[in-house]
């Protein structure tokens, strides 16, 4: 799905759709109510948000993930894998495809084990059954089968939360009012430039930022695609490394890439003589036959005051 522009404004199509959105956001709340969610032995700790796509949540689960290992804990990410056709299963890098997990689930496999199910309550049993102490959602905030422990909300600070407004009128899965009373925590990613902190409501804020791992490679310039939420973070990041951007493909969210689509690319690259860039969570669906052609713009999350972040996970 690619976010369309004026869900970043309210204007006539807003207003016009909100009626629907006003539907849309009711049947997430009453969705919430009619379940009684299952309570895991263990902690559930989700990373969710309020909009749909984009925010970061996938790379903040993995920060989570790690904070937790290095705390002596040993977490299990639990998935629907979106976009996969299996399900009650524990991801294997050496085995599993995206077209099989999900892109994201095999992103995640890389910093702790992942059970995919599209019931996140079985899930769960799962992961505990194979050894998991603590338990990581990657999204499922608006979910009713699992107990939260603590839920934290994901906004990109740049961004904000669009129009505020909720499906199909804006970008918003529920009202922002209803999100935040069954939130534990917040975290903004970027600087904050819409004031988001201010609907915290004095739940605890984590300010990190998205840093860019400088790639090891001579040719400065590259051609790059995305199928992420929002795209032009990616191009951003590669620019902040020096990297001169000659041509962009912008993909929807978890899109699958045809080898038409990847012979485009290859074939725009060599004639621009430049390298082909792309994100670690579209790398994952590029044949290994072709990987080598490709590089990855690997990113870390850098929290303002980890041990803060740290204290509320473990609390």
């Amino acid at each position: 799905m690619r976010a369309p522009n004026f869900w970043q404004t309210k204007n006539w199509r807003s207003r016009c759709l909100y009626p629907l959105a006003c539907i849309y956001a009711a049947a997430t709340k009453l969705r919430l109510a009619c379940h009684k969610p299952f309570k895991a032995e263990k902690e559930v700790i989700c990373i969710g948000n309020l909009t749909a796509g984009g925010s970061g949540k996938t790379p903040t689960a993995a920060a989570v993930a790690e904070i937790l290992q290095q705390a002596g804990k040993h977490p299990f990410f639990i998935s629907r894998g979106y976009g996969g056709r299996l399900s009650d299963v524990r991801v294997d890098l050496n085995i599993h495809s995206a077209q099989e997990v999900g892109d994201e689930p095999l992103l995640l496999a890389r910093t702790a084990p992942v059970v995919v199910n599209h019931r996140r309550d079985k899930a769960a049993l799962k992961a505990i059954a194979e050894g998991a102490d603590v338990l990581i959602m990657d999204d499922g905030f608006q979910n009713p089968y699992l107990f939260k422990d603590k839920s934290l909300l994901v906004v990109d600070g740049a961004a904000g939360l669009g129009n505020m407004m909720p499906i199909p009128s804006g970008p918003l899965r529920e009202f922002v009012q209803d999100g935040m009373k069954r939130a534990q925590g917040m975290v903004i990613l970027g600087e904050d430039k819409h004031n988001i902190a201010a609907l915290a409501k004095g739940l605890p804020i984590f300010y990190g930022r998205v840093e860019p791992q400088r790639p090891q490679i001579v040719n400065r310039s590259a051609v790059a695609f995305a199928g992420i939420g929002r795209p032009e973070k990616f191009f951003a990041s590669l620019e902040e490394c020096g990297i001169e951007i000659v041509r962009t493909w912008n993909f929807p969210d978890h899109h699958f890439y045809s080898e038409y689509e990847l012979n485009e690319i290859i074939s725009a690259a060599e004639k621009e003589g430049a390298e082909i860039f792309t994100t670690s969570k579209d790398m994952v669906k590029i044949p290994q036959r072709i990987a080598s052609k490709f590089n990855i713009l690997e990113i870390k999350i850098k929290w303002k005051d980890e041990e803060k972040l740290k204290r509320f996970l473990l609390e």
